[in-house]
């Protein structure tokens, strides 16, 4: 029973352990405006003393208007302590996004985050894509709320004769973007194995590749 009992405790142990580990840290003050600013891997930059703290130090200005609209027709301001310190230690950060007429934020994910979108104002088709395959959407409306459960593949597209606006918040600093055309097609994967998945020509692939591949980084 006893080498049963201890493989059963080391067992919850380093399961906890690692599920700890898989999530931000909690907070151990009530907030840590950072002395530099940090990058949003850099959760532990040294804490501005509590004393000099000011209220402007957790208020961000840079939502107020659309960034830069995409071919898509998606403008996003993604917010994380890397623009914004006053998020520095609490485990979230939020995006603004406005969609043109028609215009749609592509299949994604993001691998350490569930997502909250709430609709500002317009009509939009959103949903998700369980791990079944299974598509849960609907549209949605100014006032309403839909949930992306963490790491499932999801999406938005404007079906109204407005522009629509959308405030998504995330349950991490740093939940991560993995936008599915550019991890298939901008990635490097081989030619053969896109070839193979997806019944392409190695000329179509040719021409997704030149779409979504990073300039910085084309041969």
């Amino acid at each position: 029973m006893y080498p049963k009992l201890l493989v059963l405790v080391l067992t919850i142990f380093y399961s906890s352990f690692f599920l700890a580990l898989a999530s931000d840290p909690d907070p151990m003050q009530d907030f840590c405006i950072p002395n530099t600013r940090p990058s949003r891997y850099n959760i532990f930059s040294p804490c501005k003393n509590s004393k000099l703290v000011a209220p402007d130090d957790f208020i961000f200005p840079g939502v107020k208007s659309p960034g830069n609209f995409t071919d898509t027709g998606l403008a996003a301001v993604s917010v994380n302590p890397s623009i914004f310190p006053g998020l520095n230690t609490l485990g979230m950060s939020f995006v603004h996004a406005d969609l043109n007429i028609g215009g749609i934020n592509p299949p994604h994910f993001h691998p350490r985050a569930t997502e909250i979108a709430y609709i500002v104002r317009g009509k939009v088709y959103s949903g998700f894509v369980d791990s079944n395959n299974r598509v849960f959407s609907k549209v949605i409306e100014q006032g309403e709320v839909m949930v992306f459960p963490k790491g499932l593949v999801h999406f938005m597209m404007n079906v109204g004769e407005t522009p629509a606006t959308i405030f998504g918040c995330f349950n991490s600093q740093n939940p991560g973007n993995m936008k599915i055309p550019a991890v298939i097609f901008g990635s490097g994967i081989n030619d053969k194995l896109l070839e193979k998945a997806f019944g392409l020509s190695l000329k179509q692939i040719v021409v997704m590749r030149r779409k979504f591949f990073p300039k910085k980084l084309k041969r």
